[in-house]
C-alpha cells in the first residue's frame, strides 16, 4: 500500500464513521421514563439500545483518534514505522488497516 493510498483509505473512513456517527446519534439520546406511553420492558430494551448505541459510539471515536494520528504520521513521513520500536510495519498489516502504529511483535507485547 503507498502513503498516497493509505491517505485515500483513511480518509474515506474518517468520512464514514462520520456518517455513522450522524446516524446513529437518535439511538445515544436520553430515554425519557413516562410510565403512560412506554411500558416497563420497552424501556428496557430502549435503555439496551441505547447503551450499546453510545458503546458503539466510543468504539467510532476511537477509531477516527487512530486515523487521525495515522494521518499526522503520513504527514511527518513516519507512517508505516512502528511508534514503539521504530521497525517498519509489515505491508500485509499495514494494508489490512492503514491507521496501525505498531508492528506485530509490538502490538502483541513482545518489546
Amino acid at each position: 500500500m503507498t502513503e498516497d493510498e493509505a491517505r485515500a483509505a483513511l480518509l474515506a473512513r474518517r468520512e464514514q464513521l462520520a456518517q455513522e456517527a450522524r446516524i446513529s446519534a437518535e439511538g445515544r439520546a436520553p430515554v425519557t421514563l413516562q410510565q403512560d406511553s412506554v411500558g416497563r420492558l420497552s424501556r428496557m430494551d430502549a435503555m439496551q439500545q441505547q447503551a450499546m448505541a453510545q458503546a458503539q459510539d466510543r468504539r467510532r471515536k476511537s477509531e477516527a483518534v487512530r486515523i487521525e494520528a495515522a494521518l499526522i504520521r503520513l504527514n511527518e513521513g513516519e507512517w508505516g514505522w512502528c511508534v514503539t520500536c521504530g521497525n517498519e510495519i509489515a505491508e500485509r498489516r499495514l494494508a489490512h488497516d492503514p491507521s496501525v502504529a505498531t508492528c506485530v511483535a509490538c502490538a502483541g507485547g513482545g518489546n
